[in-house]
């Protein structure tokens, strides 16, 4: 982590946030658009860094705590105007840019070969997961999220140990679709799934029409009607078998029928898909699609 006393620089009367953490003697990482520092909140005994610091506009958020607010009224300074302008300029021009065209690979990026999760590589390379020795990726397995035109439109990287967070998209606001956007049902029905790994898991024990919608939260009449419009009359869903994801999958039920989807619910005794072994997948696709 980087820290020191630093130099004003003024900026029409303001500082940037890294001069103002330098300031303050405030230990801090670059992670993508934000700093990564210990939690502000003196209630807080924050050991592993969870707050992240905006760091062109200094608003703060604890990933752990949920302490929220900005650097700059915190510590009573004037924010530099010229430079946030220009940062903010640079931010939108660099949105409106992979809107337009989507994402791209990051620079000296390693195609991922491993079997985490006992998952395996070929099905990794399937999905173009990679590893990347940047800040933001160090310690994740990340994969491209592509829209229905094969345009990247963010990233999702899962840390393999205990980072915190568990998974980091980036772009931070980015709108992900249904993954794969591309499902290639069996007898006209796709698996939804609520997680990323419960999807891989699927896919590499043979259930290739599952799909993921990166949390219960993320699922729309927009997205389902999608997928009637490209033949698919049917979704059975599989989400965790905990209450939690029982009672998502009930009102899941109710917008996919909206849209005139069949509906099944899949609730194997309160397991989760990204559990089940080779031999419990198969058993489940042989009942649900009458296949071997």
């Amino acid at each position: 982590m980087c820290s020191g006393s630093g130099r004003r620089r003024e900026t029409l009367g303001g500082m940037t946030v890294q001069e103002l953490l330098q300031s303050k003697g405030i230990e801090y990482l670059a992670k993508g658009k934000d700093f990564l520092v210990r939690c502000l909140n003196p209630e807080h005994d924050d050991s592993n860094p969870s707050m992240r610091i905006d760091r062109t506009t200094g608003i703060y958020n604890c990933f752990s705590c949920g302490y929220k607010g900005n650097i700059f009224a915190l510590y009573g300074e004037k924010i530099g105007q010229l430079q946030l302008r220009r940062e903010l300029l640079k931010r939108k021009i660099g949105e409106k840019r992979a809107d337009s065209v989507g994402l791209s690979f990051p620079t000296s990026y390693t195609p991922y070969i491993g079997d985490w999760r006992g998952i395996r590589p070929e099905t990794y390379k399937m999905f173009e997961a990679f590893q990347h020795h940047d800040k933001e990726h160090i310690g994740r397995i990340v994969f491209p999220i592509r829209d229905l035109t094969g345009r990247i439109v963010a990233f999702n990287g899962r840390h393999t140990t205990n980072g915190i967070p568990k998974y980091y998209i980036s772009p931070p606001k980015a709108k992900l679709p249904f993954y794969p956007s591309y499902c290639v049902p069996i007898r006209g029905t796709c698996i939804l799934v609520e997680g990323l790994f419960d999807m891989l898991n699927l896919h590499d024990k043979g259930l290739t029409n599952a799909i993921c919608s990166f949390g219960t939260k993320n699922v729309s009449k927009d997205k389902l009607g999608i997928m009637k419009l490209r033949g698919i009359y049917r979704v059975d869903i599989f989400f965790d078998g905990d209450e939690a994801g029982q009672k998502a999958a009930a009102e899941v039920k109710v917008l996919a029928e909206e849209v005139g989807l069949y509906t099944r619910n899949i609730n194997l005794d309160g397991r989760d898909p990204g559990d089940l072994s080779l031999e419990q997948v198969h058993k489940l696709g042989k009942q649900l699609y009458n296949y071997t």
